[in-house]
């Protein structure tokens, strides 16, 4: 029995995370007694994962690694099989090889769908599984609480219709980050809408416990802002123009202008630097938040630097290999 919604996960050495996820989406959601269809796409796991996911009962894809990964790619291709294997499907929900999907999600994100003819994206409320465990998982999961309603984005957890998808041509499998966003530029650009619901829809896993991975994570962001940019910044849409604008003023030029001011005043031209604390404090009194204060001011010369990283590929006509934190 086929049914009208399939789900593709996408993992690479997600380990333990990985057997979580695919019990949410096979098990938890009953998805062999409701006809549904689990794609499992892996991408050069090492971990035992392609052989976990069979032995769960998801269909599996092994990418081909020779050619250059990006979760685009990997949602494309499960899409793919997905479709191969059952062309009744009308709506697929894509996740992640760190998340679990919560009971109810499927349910409420289908009925959304079927009420509103309109939106081709429907989106749940992320959230992190473990928090407290250190500040970067708990600013990702500030993050991912985004207002209830009409959208411009989804992240990379969501249902989506199936035939306005195709329409536009899947995922840009050239993307390292930020394809889900920019698929919904193109997706709205056709007439279609995204939403956001207030049902609490997956767990993830950030398992972001150092600097260094928050860094890296954050100059991933910035490399998809100034990209983001570079492919929809023009008018109506201008697209992630406003945070390259952000990231590249307070991560670069000031910076910078506090360089020539020191060699043309001396000391005297670092007072220039003054600005980023007095920012931080301005944040903090606004969100009651010191550390999130902090890391928002600081992740402007990580994204500046990710930002940068693309306008050098572009000169050298170099294509930037995937930002892995993990």
């Amino acid at each position: 029995m086929k049914g009208s919604l399939g789900l593709v996960v996408i993992g690479r050495n997600e380990g333990e995370r990985l057997r979580v996820c695919l019990q949410s989406a096979l098990g938890g959601c009953q998805a062999a007694s409701a006809g549904r269809t689990v794609v499992y796409v892996d991408s050069g796991s090492t971990d035992g994962s392609v052989a976990l996911a069979r032995s769960l009962g998801a269909r599996v894809v092994a990418l081909d690694m020779a050619q250059p990964f990006t979760a685009a790619r990997a949602r494309n291709a499960g899409l793919e099989a997905l479709r191969g294997h059952d062309p009744a499907v009308q709506w697929v929900q894509f996740v992640d090889g760190d998340c679990e999907l919560l009971p109810g999600w499927l349910n409420a994100a289908q009925a959304f769908l079927r009420d509103h003819s309109g939106h081709a994206v429907v989106a749940g409320r992320l959230r992190e599984r473990h928090p407290e465990r250190s500040v970067f998982n708990r600013l990702c999961d500030i993050e991912w609480n985004t207002p209830v309603g009409d959208a411009k984005a989804c992240g990379g957890i969501a249902m989506m219709r199936l035939a306005p998808l195709q329409a536009v041509g899947g995922f840009r499998e050239d993307l390292i980050a930020g394809e889900e966003p920019e698929l919904c530029v193109r997706l709205r650009a056709a007439g279609w809408k995204v939403h956001r619901l207030g049902a609490d829809m997956a767990l993830h896993d950030a398992a972001m416990l150092h600097w260094r991975q928050w860094w890296r994570r954050t100059v991933r962001g910035g490399f998809a802002f100034a990209q983001g940019a570079w492919l929809h910044g023009q008018a109506p849409e201008h697209h992630w123009v406003a945070e390259t604008r952000r990231a590249l003023l307070w991560g670069a030029a000031l910076p910078l202008a506090a360089l020539v001011g020191a060699a043309v005043l001396g000391p005297w031209g670092l007072a220039l630097l003054l600005v980023y604390p007095l920012q931080v404090l301005r944040l903090a009194r606004k969100l009651r938040d010191v550390p999130r204060a902090f890391f928002l001011v600081a992740g402007k010369w990580a994204e500046a630097w990710g930002a940068l990283q693309f306008y050098a590929g572009q000169l050298r006509g170099r294509r930037r290999e995937l930002i892995e934190y993990k």
